[in-house]
């Protein structure tokens, strides 16, 4: 195999690693479209560990692949009214630490990476059953069904060399429309789920600097079943499938083509009166191609509002 043939098969395994931006359809996020008052702020630090193999076709020259990504975040966001109903802006810049190897043509490789990656920011409009309301207005009103759509996009921030085959970030933008229904059950239960699709831009700078990779759409769904404890802690478990974004540089088709499972669990819990903690931990449950990692993240956040309670997602 030539040396160009290669390249687009360590596109399809370590690329899949090293764009440690989740954009790839793996996102977990529980109560994302929970009823929350406006005119809140917040700010939330992160960080997550993921290490796991990576799965390749048979015939790939790239095998016993394995990765291990640490990344730290800050995040900040507010909420406010948008045409009488709850909306809110977020946006979070990961700087991370990405180390893999393994046998790219029978020979032994590894590859280190550190630095920033994409930034990613999101909008989300609750158009039913949140309409805007601050906090005082909200206390003691009964739970309903919420309908959310959101649109997240991934700007490209992130670490590039195009003379590096694998690089932190992606040089392109993604942007992910999103539809959710969020179904309280009882008192205490919560059911989510989310459908969404990301679109992607083309990387005209693609290895080595004049070739240009393009990504086709990756559908993702998510579900998740969460359970309110004492003091506004609550646990989930979560679920997400996502599948396509096959890749083609210069006109050729990789072997990419995504169709996988993870599965996980959040927990978040207040800590006083105006901070929480979440720790949250995913796996794959059926991965056919890709990273196939366990995730472990912890994330503080700080919010506050009127007289400065803790969020409760």
């Amino acid at each position: 195999m030539t040396s160009r043939g290669v390249g687009r098969w360590v596109v399809g395994g370590l690329w899949l690693v090293l764009s440690v931006t989740p954009v790839t359809g793996q996102d977990l996020d529980p109560r994302a479209y929970a009823r929350f008052p406006v005119k809140m702020r917040f700010v939330i630090g992160g960080f997550g560990y993921s290490d796991g193999g990576i799965v390749t076709d048979a015939t790939s020259p790239v095998q016993d692949a394995h990765a291990t990504v640490e990344s730290a975040s800050l995040g900040a966001g507010t909420s406010f009214g948008l045409f009488g109903q709850t909306a809110q802006i977020f946006a979070v810049l990961p700087y991370s630490w990405a180390q893999a190897s393994g046998l790219v043509g029978g020979q032994a490789t590894s590859i280190t990476r550190a630095g920033l990656s994409d930034m990613r920011i999101r909008l989300s409009v609750l158009v039913h059953g949140a309409p805007a309301l601050t906090r005082a207005e909200m206390a003691g009103l009964p739970r309903r069904t919420v309908l959310g759509t959101s649109l997240t996009v991934v700007a490209p921030t992130g670490q590039n060399d195009s003379t590096k085959l694998v690089n932190l970030g992606s040089n392109r933008w993604a942007f992910r429309p999103e539809l959710a229904i969020s179904q309280p059950v009882g008192e205490r239960w919560l059911v989510d789920a989310y459908a969404g699709v990301w679109l992607f831009t083309a990387n005209d700078a693609y290895y080595p600097g004049t070739s240009v990779r393009t990504q086709d759409p990756m559908s993702a769904v998510q579900a998740h079943v969460s359970y309110t404890l004492k003091s506004q802690a609550w646990a989930a478990f979560d679920a997400t499938f996502y599948t396509g974004g096959r890749s083609t540089v210069n006109g050729v088709p990789g072997p990419d083509r995504q169709s996988n499972t993870r599965v996980g669990a959040t927990v978040v819990f207040p800590v006083g009166t105006r901070h929480s903690v979440k720790v949250a931990c995913s796996t794959g449950a059926v991965v056919r191609f890709g990273a196939n990692f366990t995730t472990l993240s912890v994330a503080w956040q700080t919010g506050w509002f009127g007289s400065g309670t803790a969020p409760s997602r």
